[in-house]
């Protein structure tokens, strides 16, 4: 991407009061700035993609518009680091389309101290990864997997991106069709 500015990126783990999940994903995608918001299964409830041309933009919104829902319990917020793009097109997946697969999920990595960008490098070659990133944050690397079935999906998650080198742990926030 050179000549191009890079867009910032934070990403907002939620969870809020029992059953206000669909409210606030619709909240959330009137919210310029937020490109995506989706239920998810997992240790939180709701996940968010902020991105702005401005780092204070991305600060305001979190700040002033999504903590600001009275229904959201809970926060964490993973930046993303400044890096090489290694996901340069979205349409990385033969006869597939991003953001269209019947199955979604991120999933967040820990990974060994130091090997983040080499982690990121290998997701780069796993067809099913659509975008990753690594973040500052309570995780180190953030990726989304797309695939037209529960079962590849389920299989990328398990058989390849858990058996990288330099992953500690990883938690899998699978997205809810419904909620979206």
């Amino acid at each position: 991407m050179k000549g191009k500015s890079r867009l910032a990126k934070a990403y907002v783990l939620m969870n809020c009061n029992l059953g206000t999940e669909k409210n606030i994903i619709t909240t959330l995608n009137a919210i310029k700035g937020i490109t995506e918001a989706h239920g998810t299964f997992g240790l939180y409830d709701i996940f968010a993609k902020v991105e702005s041309d401005d780092e204070k933009e991305i600060q305001k919104i979190i700040t002033h518009a999504i903590r600001q829902i009275s229904e959201i319990r809970s926060t964490m917020t993973l930046t993303r680091s400044e890096c090489e793009d290694l996901f340069p097109s979205v349409e990385k997946i033969i006869n597939k389309k991003p953001g269209k697969n019947i199955s979604q999920a991120y999933v967040v990595l820990h990974t060994d101290k130091g090997e983040e960008y080499n982690v990121l490098r290998m997701l780069s070659h796993i067809p099913e990864v659509t975008e990753a990133d690594v973040v500052f944050g309570f995780y180190d690397v953030l990726c989304k997997i797309e695939s037209d079935e529960y079962a590849s999906l389920e299989k990328v998650i398990t058989k390849t991106i858990r058996s990288l080198p330099h992953i500690k742990t990883s938690m899998t926030l699978n997205v809810i069709s419904e909620q979206d």
